[in-house]
Order: structure tokens, then sequence, then C-alpha cells
């Protein structure tokens, strides 16, 4: 092993003793281990002797003469002349006033110094900055993944925008063809029209002709020559050619066409360096930090799936015929809507507090922000609503082109995540709490597009991004960079996720409400499917929506009712 990551054990001193030393007795100059140290202390002889932690120990140190005074030892230490020196130069007119110090107790407490730092280097900092190194390993693999995932989306891009192109420059040429075809068929009637006048010239080239020989001068004498007369030369137009404008456009214009290449706005995380404990001498941490840390993971030390769900309450929502998304808020209260465009505030106890009117319908198009407020897609109008608590309602964020279909707001960060669909496509965007796009989610690394119809969305504890896809039959989950990670399609029948929603131990709770199944899925975080929660044996009938509250329990949802029934799943 190298010196610069060798662990400072020492064994004891005692002969045939093999255990490590922890203690060290100062008289002796010798290493005991825990029982040595006991055995030493208990000894009439060597009772009295100081006996120390390891690294506070005094070591033997070589005995020196001092250069003054040859027959004393120098085994003192002047502080402010920093040499040694013996007991009779301290008396000296040149150390008058000055510190001194024994020299094995500077050297006892510059030890315990070293040996202290070498502890935490060994135990915290080279271990930490080694994870740390290897986490931008990680990273650095995962920028290439996401790289290559982008270099397929622009590949895609490119293919759709040149088919895109094909497709004009067909429809642009068939347009010549038939514009040609008309000219060309005007031609041809106007060279008719000429042909048919020629010949009729020619026939009256002929009567005349024949009038004029002698012996046909009675004939001439009695024609009615009026009826001879030369008609006039029919009118035609010239060909109007058509003329091709060429259009007009930029590097830039098809840049923006094809897609831009962009970091999102978001603050970088700091990598998390583990804080030191307070003493690594101790290699064993205090009441204290135990019990923090006993109560940090209390919580998912104690709760687990229940091996039955049990039913808790129900409440009614009113104002709505049936319950097909639900956002709890603040003090017992929360929101809840159904597919006629009723958005409804009320309590537990069924009182309405507000009612208005939306353009949302079968979807989760509401959610409650970290402030409390209620923000709410309006898909006609291509925009995000906020309440704020005093009933006030604000345009808050514009979408472009894009119908915003299902929204989320993070409990991790704020950030907004909005469901979106325009025409054939669909993606996930994200905004940050002051309602700022920094992200767009549309494709995977092989540049396929991920959602058809997302719309149920929500945040996993990991950051992942859960949705439901109607058109899909799936649930997509991608990382927080966009990263997919699975889809999960079902158990084998037909599939129609519909609300979903994550629990703090990261199961993913989704319902399925095609009319044979109508069941509730629980998946773990990485889409491992664990059961079926619930069931139509457990009187479940069309479930639509769902959540959890700050007690851990499952409200749900369902296409029938207006009632909403509270379930505990956790034990």
């Amino acid at each position: 092993m190298e010196a610069s990551t060798a662990q400072y054990v020492l064994e004891c001193g005692t002969e045939d003793c093999e255990n490590n030393c922890q203690f060290y007795c100062n008289h002796c100059h010798r290493p005991l281990c825990e029982q040595c140290k006991d055995e030493h202390q208990k000894s009439p002889d060597t009772k009295s002797h100081e006996v120390v932690p390891f690294l506070q120990h005094k070591r033997l140190l070589p005995v020196d003469k001092c250069k003054l005074h040859p027959t004393r030892n120098a085994d003192i230490l002047c502080n402010e002349c920093n040499i040694p020196l013996c007991s009779k130069c301290t008396t000296m007119e040149e150390h008058f006033g000055h510190k001194f110090v024994d020299m094995e107790d500077t050297d006892a407490e510059k030890l315990a110094f070293c040996l202290e730092e070498i502890s935490k280097i060994q135990e915290y900092f080279l271990p930490t900055s080694k994870g740390l190194k290897t986490e931008t390993d990680e990273d650095g693999k995962e920028v290439k993944k996401t790289m290559d995932g982008i270099r397929n989306s622009i590949k895609a891009e490119a293919k759709s925008l040149k088919d895109l192109v094909d497709k004009v420059t067909s429809d642009k040429l068939e347009q010549a063809n038939t514009i040609e075809k008309s000219l060309l068929k005007v031609l041809k009637q106007q060279e008719k029209t000429y042909d048919d006048y020629n010949k009729y010239l020619e026939k009256l080239l002929k009567e005349f002709h024949d009038y004029l020989p002698l012996s046909n001068f009675k004939v001439l004498l009695s024609a009615k020559l009026e009826n001879s007369k030369i008609q006039f030369i029919p009118e035609t137009t010239k060909p109007v050619p058509p003329v091709f404008t060429a259009g007009q456009f930029t590097y830039d214009d098809v840049s923006k066409l094809h897609g831009n290449i962009g970091v999102p706005n978001i603050k970088p995380d700091k990598r998390k360096i583990k804080p030191m404990a307070t003493s690594l001498t101790q290699l064993k941490p205090t009441e204290k930090e135990m019990k923090q840390d006993r109560e940090k993971s209390d919580v998912k030390q104690t709760l687990s799936l229940s091996a039955s769900v049990t039913k808790v309450r129900e409440y009614t929502v009113p104002g709505v015929d049936r319950v097909y998304h639900i956002s709890l808020g603040k003090s017992g209260r929360l929101w809840a809507s159904d597919e006629y465009g009723n958005l409804v505030h009320t309590d537990l106890q069924g009182d309405q507090l507000q009612k208005i009117r939306t353009s949302g319908t079968d979807e989760g198009y509401h959610t409650v922000t970290q402030d409390g407020d209620l923000i709410y897609t309006d898909r006609k109008n291509k925009v995000i609503n906020r309440i704020q608590q005093d009933n006030t309602v604000t345009e808050f964020i514009k979408t472009g082109n894009w119908k915003p279909i299902s929204i989320h707001s993070s409990h991790i960060n704020g950030d907004i995540l909005v469901g979106m669909v325009k025409g054939g496509e669909a993606k996930v965007t994200r905004y940050n709490k002051a309602g700022e796009e920094i992200q767009n989610i549309q494709r995977d690394n092989k540049g396929q597009a991920l959602y058809n119809d997302p719309h149920y969305i929500t945040e996993n504890i990991n950051g992942d991004i859960c949705t439901s896809d109607y058109s899909k039959h799936a649930v997509v989950v991608v990382n927080k960079s966009g990263q997919h990670r699975f889809s999960y399609t079902g158990q084998g029948s037909m599939f129609v996720p519909y609300g979903i929603c994550t629990d703090l131990l990261g199961h993913i709770i989704v319902c399925d409400s095609f009319h044979m199944n109508n069941k509730v899925h629980i998946l773990n975080q990485d889409g491992h499917f664990l059961s079926l929660l619930l069931t139509p044996q457990q009187g479940i009938n069309n479930p639509c929506c769902l959540c959890v509250d700050d007690e851990n329990n499952l409200h749900v949802g369902q296409y029938n009712t207006n009632t909403v029934t509270v379930y505990k799943y956790l034990q």
C-alpha cells in the first residue's frame, strides 16, 4: 500500500498481544490495547503511570545534550526562540521573560495534530474526493448519452424537414405541370380555330377561281356574291407564361425551422459533499448525531406497502358531476375538476369555496404551487392562468401555438412541468417559478417521439418526470435531464392510463381506466410493477385521478361519481 494512503495502525506493545493499540503509556512509552491498558493500570508497579488515548501520547524522543551545558539534556523548548534548551539555559539573561514548554508535550500535541489530519484525509477527504471523481466520470457518460440523443434528434428533425421540402417540391412541380397543360390546351384550341379558318379560306378561294373562266360568265352573272364576303380573321390571345418567384429565406430561417440546441437556464446542482464528522478520532457518532440520523430515516424505515388497503373516509365534491383531477392545497382544502370545464375549490366537509369555468376536460390541468396558488391550463387560449389565494385570476404563461393540457408544480424546486400538444406532436416543457421556459422534452435518444397525449403529469422524489400518455397506452418516465428511463405499458391487457401521482417512497401510482380493468397500479421508482393497489373487488369503479396527502393517504376520484374515496395503503 502506498504511504500516502496507508492506515496508521499500530499493534499493542505487550509481548504476545496482537491487538491493535488504542492507548499509550507515556511513562513506559509503550502502546497498549484496551485489555492491556486495564491490566497496566491495575498493576501495583504501573498503576500510577499516565495512560492516554494513543493520539494524545508522548513519544520517547532522542536525547540531545545541551550545547552550552553538555552534562545536561536539552529537553525544554523556548517558544520565542524556538530552540531546545536545558533547565540551566532557562535562567540565562537572553531567555529572560520567555515561555518554555516541555518538548515531549509539544511533540505529543503536534503528533496528535498530524495523526488527526491523516485520519481526516484517509477517512473523509480522500474517499469523498474519489467519490466525486467517480461522479464526474458518470456525468461524462451521461453527457455523451445526452448529446447522442441530441444528435439523433437533429438528424430526425433534418429528415422531417427534408421530407417536407421534398413534399413541397413535388407539389410545386405538379402545379407547374398543371399550368403547362392548361396553357397548351388553350393553344391547341387556338390552333384548331386557325385550321378551320384556313379551310374556310381555301374553299372560298376555289369558289372565286371557278367564276373566272369565260365559259362560266353566265354563272358569274347569276351568282350572289354578297354571300361570299370574306369573314374576318379570328382573334386570339397570346398565352401569359407563369413566373417563378424564388422564396426569400436565410440560414437563420432554416436553422429556426430545424430547431435549436440550447442549455436550459437551470442553476446547476452542486455536487453533494457529505459533511465531515466532528471528530474522526472517535470513529463513533455522538448520541445527537445518531438521533438525527434515526429521525431522518424513521419515515422510510417505518413505512412500507401494506398487505391490504383500508378505506379511511369519503367526501363529496360539490359543483362537479365526476372527479377527473384533484389538486391538494393547504389547510385541508383542495381543487377538483370534471370533464365539462368545472373547476371547484372545496374543503373536506364538502363546502364549496369557489367555482370557475375553464376549457379543461378529462386531464390533469391544474396544480397547487409551493406558494399555495392554483395554476391551470387554458387549452383554448393557449395560456396558463394563476388563481391567487385572494381568488384573483391572472394570466401567468403564454404557450405560443402549443395547447397546454396537463400541469404539475414541483415539490422539489417549484418548477412547473406542462404537457402540450400541437397537431400530431406532443412535448413536456419545464418553466421556472417565474414562468420562464427552461427546458423542452420531446424525443428520445433515437429521435423518436416520446409523447402522443401527455394528459396527466407528475414528478418523483428523484426528479423523474412521470407522464400518463393516453394515446401511447403507457406511463412515460424521463429523468430530470429529459432522458428516457422507461415506459410502463401495463400487465398484458389493454392499458389506459389516467391520473398519476408519486409518494415519499418513490412509488408511482397510476389509474388504469379501461372499462374492463378499472384498477390502480403501483410501481417502484424504476418502473417495476409491485401490485394492483385497488381493483373492482374493493369497490373501485372507473378510477380517473389520484393524489397522496401529507398523512400518506391516497385520494381516488372516479368517473361515475363526485365522491372521492380516501385509502390507507402504507403501514
